[in-house]
């Protein structure tokens, strides 16, 4: 009887640090796996074809909400929520849990995205769809949805149909679908049926809520300890630290559990890097955020850039960083609370940011580590992490590339940003993480020590170096090979290696990559759109006539474009199309050699039997039937397109280059807003 109470006592201990919201201590970093819109970019099959490339850096991939909507939707607008309704605009039911075994299988834990503080009805307003799991049918009527929903107009619709809503609402009104009442048993049981589904069925990691602040947070609470998980984070948009720390409390929950039970989006810190970055001054990241707080920290998932504050369109400007993403990011790597990077950051500055990740994971900053200001000058902001291992400085702003301290070695830089490591850490480093790159790879090796008249040794075939193996200076910068290559490199003092590390590299003449291409038929009305594609090298396979129906859309200033997602799997590679209805009558003429986005806009006139197709390659340049143009590419000093509009900007200084008919840059020149 005493081993089955020891052992009753040791799961229940088990259990209760398991969902107490986020982890201690936590090493890893998240990805946001999507953008607004990212339908191509975040197909099941293509997040999970980088599962190998995402695993060297990543411990958590959060995908959208992947129930199905009733039709193309980022999700939250939330129709079905179990299994039997799960072909979403992403990919299949079996695509999905492809996906997150696949993930499973290297080491990343998927975060689903939980809306629950509303929901769709499938028909009039309270007309919630009826579904069976597990032989139990859940069904909501109008008794869950908030007696105030809507600020009234719910209300009125349920005295004219003659029924009965639930209580008011425990937290903010939403005008838009049914706020659920989250005081009703029935929701209460529904939601945690879900959440119990996602995880012991789909096989997700854990969640992210979406929309925290409609409903109380004892709820969210509630629902984590029933469903146990391990990773929870919730979407409190609010810039004061005081208001999603309090949310944090409300989390804890009572029955001898007083424990927060989520993590939350730390908005205050992305505030305070896009105030620095925006405000040209870089002395506001001083600012106080969740991450800032000692006893939260644990509880801060930081980020600096997601869906609800990109820049999407001039009519969809949001709230985006405008230049400094690298430097925004390097800021977010070195600070406690759980990093999540922006998929489109990824996919701009994979090589940058794998390597600030790997810096992170080998000082051992963790979620609950410190970070003390060294300089703090609007030009320049430094501070020193220390982690389980060690300790690293940032340096971020104007001046960041000349900033150094003495016992410390610079290990990686960039536009405005730097990491340095202690020399206490005795090792030697390379500024490119592992992993795939074209040709023609060069990397900086460091030795980072006490000792000053360290150098480098190292080998390029996986062997451990010795100190007769190739010696450099430390900062020496070595040019990788083509090939599959294992970099070993190690400090040399005397004859004596130390301080070994090891890095995989993929380095091939060309690496594949996706373009989307984008057809807008507003001015022909046709309602379906076939994409009818050959030509190439014969890596990539065409279509048979009259080829693939495209039904993804994405709305650029206030036009909707068919968009899909093409690979160019070598230098000879391209793709051209002919585009049609969906019978392959009327038909375009035939397209150039693509070997990157391009635009194409179907017009009425036509050239012989086929319509004609305007070309450009973004969607707000003004081109010419002929394919012709003229016009301007704007990109900020990062590199980041930002349009072609100048005087739609922020103050600022810009590249502006002239783009020619083939694509290529007719001039350059640099502007000062």
């Amino acid at each position: 009887m005493k081993r089955i109470l020891t052992s009753l006592t040791l799961l229940l201990s088990t259990i209760t640090m398991m969902a107490q919201g986020w982890p201690s201590e936590y090493e890893g970093v998240m990805l946001q796996g999507f953008y607004w819109d990212s339908y191509d970019a975040t197909k099941w099959t293509n997040l999970q074809s980088q599962a190998d490339e995402l695993s060297q850096s990543f411990s958590l991939v959060w995908i959208p909400q992947s129930g199905n909507c009733g039709g193309t939707s980022m999700g939250y607008d939330d129709l079905y929520w179990f299994p039997g309704h799960y072909n979403s605009s992403f990919g299949t039911e079996q695509q999905l849990r492809n996906l997150i075994a696949t993930f499973k299988q290297k080491g990343i834990g998927t975060i689903a995205d939980v809306v629950v503080n509303h929901r769709k009805s499938s028909s009039g307003w309270f007309g919630f769809p009826s579904e069976t799991y597990n032989g139990v049918t859940y069904k909501m009527t109008a008794a869950d949805v908030c007696g105030n929903d809507d600020g009234g107009k719910a209300k009125a619709e349920a005295d004219r149909l003659g029924v009965a809503l639930g209580n008011y609402d425990t937290g903010e009104d939403w005008d838009g679908m049914r706020d659920l009442d989250h005081t009703s048993e029935n929701v209460q049981t529904t939601v945690k049926a879900y959440l119990h589904m996602l995880l012991e069925d789909l096989g997700y990691a854990g969640f992210r809520y979406d929309m925290v602040k409609g409903y109380s947070g004892t709820y969210t609470g509630m629902y984590n300890a029933d469903a146990q998980p391990e990773f929870s984070v919730g979407e409190y948009w609010d810039g004061a630290v005081n208001n999603v720390t309090s949310w944090l409390r409300y989390t804890k929950i009572g029955g001898g559990r007083q424990v927060i039970e989520s993590a939350a989006f730390d908005f205050p810190f992305r505030y305070t890097v896009r105030d620095a970055i925006n405000g040209k001054d870089w002395r506001k990241l001083k600012n106080a955020s969740v991450a800032s707080q000692e006893a939260y920290r644990r509880y801060a998932v930081t980020f600096v850039e997601n869906h609800d504050t990109e820049y999407r369109s001039a009519s969809y400007p949001q709230d985006p960083i405008y230049r400094d993403t690298l430097a925004a990011n390097a800021w977010l790597l070195a600070n406690p609370g759980t990093p999540c990077i922006f998929l489109k950051h990824w996919q701009a500055y994979k090589r940058e940011i794998s390597a600030m990740i790997a810096v992170r994971r080998a000082v051992g900053l963790h979620n609950e580590c410190t970070i003390t200001p060294h300089t703090q000058q609007q030009q320049l902001f430094a501070a020193t992490a220390v982690g389980k291992k060690g300790s690293m400085m940032v340096a971020v702003g104007n001046n960041a590339k000349t900033f150094s301290c003495d016992g410390f070695t610079k290990v990686l830089e960039g536009y405005h940003y730097a990491y340095l490591m202690d020399n206490n850490m005795e090792t030697a480093w390379a500024d490119v993480a592992s992993g795939s790159y074209p040709k023609g790879l060069n990397v900086t090796l460091s030795a980072v020590t006490q000792q000053s008249n360290a150098k480098i040794v190292y080998t390029l075939d996986g062997t451990t170096p010795t100190a007769t193996s190739e010696t450099v200076e430390s900062g020496t910068q070595i040019t990788i090979p083509s090939g599959n290559v294992t970099l070993t490199a190690g400090i040399l003092v005397g004859s004596s290696v130390s301080g070994i590390i090891k890095r995989e590299y993929k380095v091939s003449d060309f690496s594949p990559y996706t373009i989307r291409v984008y057809v807008n038929t507003d001015q022909v009305g046709w309602t379906k759109c076939n994409y009818h594609s050959f030509g190439g090298d014969g890596s990539r396979a065409g279509t048979s006539w009259p080829g693939v129906s495209v039904t993804n859309k994405v709305t650029i200033n206030g036009r909707d474009w068919y968009c899909n997602e093409y690979s160019i799997n070598s230098k000879n590679d391209y793709i051209q199309f002919v585009f049609s209805t969906a019978s392959g009558s009327p038909q375009t003429v035939d397209t150039e050699k693509l070997t990157k986005d391009a635009y194409f806009e179907v017009l009425a006139e036509k050239s012989g039997s086929k319509h004609k197709l305007k070309y450009s390659t973004t969607a707000i340049e003004s081109t010419k039937a002929d394919g012709s143009t003229g016009n301007q590419h704007v990109y900020s000093l990062d590199g980041r397109y930002v349009g072609s509009d100048t005087s739609t900007l922020p103050h600022g200084i810009y590249i502006v280059k002239t783009i020619d008919s083939n694509l290529q840059s007719k001039s350059r020149k640099i502007i000062i807003r």
